[in-house]
């Protein structure tokens, strides 16, 4: 299992208008290939900046797949308009659980 997390810094005052994007983009996410599940989380500190979590089975449903997949492109139209800069995006594996 995979988890992306993308780094979404939004222009300032549009913070509410991404949300509902990002919620209108939640049918893209459930069926694209491998994708497992997608949230949205807010930073307390920093109220325009945001990370997106996708869990996939491998990086490759990601940055293949989704990425030249026509998803793709209804995505960015969705929400690209909002950000302040482009994503900043990594790929994670679990090395340890805590509990």
């Amino acid at each position: 299992m995979i988890l992306e997390i993308a780094q979404i810094d939004v222009k300032p005052g549009l913070e509410q208008e991404f949300e509902a994007g990002v919620a209108k983009a939640a049918p893209i996410f459930q069926r694209a290939k491998g994708c497992k599940g997608m949230s949205l989380q807010r930073s307390v500190e920093k109220p325009a900046r945001y990370r997106l979590f996708v869990t996939w089975d491998t990086v490759e449903n990601h940055t293949v797949d989704f990425r030249n997949s026509t998803d793709f492109q209804e995505w960015r139209k969705l929400v690209g308009h909002f950000f302040a800069t482009p994503p900043e995006v990594e790929h994670v594996q679990e090395a340890v659980r805590g509990f």
